[in-house]
């Protein structure tokens, strides 16, 4: 019968039987790094930013979907998650609390991420075109938040509404860094003043991200589909 194990060669075995070939040879200098680098194992890199990783593990829904908002597109990625979340629901018994939809802010849509009391005191509306649908001027408050009964085409679908089912929101630190500088051009003020301002009255729920882009990408690493809402 075929002998396995006389055909195997220990792994420490062989590197040593090379090491002394090689030395016979004059070779040795050209070995060392060889094995070393056998031998060598990698650490595992911890990650720079542990509270975005850790919103990114959140992600561990059954169906799983991502909604890119790059321009503010009068609100309509926040209809479309409560759409995906309602027909999810409906079609495969699911609960909300079982799926999970994500939401990026980035670029223009960076407001809507911003408590109501933002808008008057650096005219975000005006500086980012959003207009009150009642109105048609523009907004002198966050129009998907905290909204009275009626005020939106579907329920549930403002941001506080979706955070509380569980909905997960990004928004894009290098938006907020440049825009903060854009508005500092137009009033007396710092922009490091202003990013901090802004950050600090992000409504509940809602998670700095190291980039729109990034959240995207990572986001559909971890399963989630694209859906591109702005």
């Amino acid at each position: 019968m075929l002998d396995l194990n006389s055909l195997t060669t220990p792994r420490r075995g062989f590197l040593g039987r090379l090491a002394a070939g090689a030395a016979a040879l004059g070779l040795g200098g050209l070995v060392a790094p060889a094995e070393a680098a056998a031998e060598r194992r990698v650490a595992p890199r911890t990650p720079a930013n542990p509270e975005f990783e850790a919103w990114l593990n959140k992600m561990t829904g059954k169906h799983k979907m991502l909604y890119d908002m790059p321009e503010p597109n009068s609100g309509f990625g926040f209809a479309w998650a409560r759409i995906f979340l309602n027909t999810t629901n409906e079609t495969y018994g699911t609960t909300d609390a079982e799926n999970t939809v994500v939401i990026v802010l980035r670029h223009n849509a960076i407001p809507f991420g911003m408590k109501s009391d933002m808008w008057p005191k650096y005219k975000l509306g005006e500086f980012f075109k959003i207009n009150d649908a009642a109105t048609n001027a523009a907004a002198a408050r966050n129009p998907f938040a905290y909204v009275k009964p009626g005020d939106l085409p579907f329920p549930g679908m403002a941001v506080d509404e979706l955070v509380a089912k569980g909905v997960l929101f990004g928004i894009c630190n290098m938006a907020l860094t440049f825009y903060s500088a854009q508005m500092a051009k137009k009033t007396a003020m710092q922009a490091e003043t202003i990013k901090k301002d802004w950050v600090a009255n992000l409504l509940p729920g809602v998670q700095v991200v190291p980039s729109g882009v990034i959240a995207i990408n990572r986001a559909q690493e971890k399963g989630c589909a694209y859906c591109f809402a702005g």
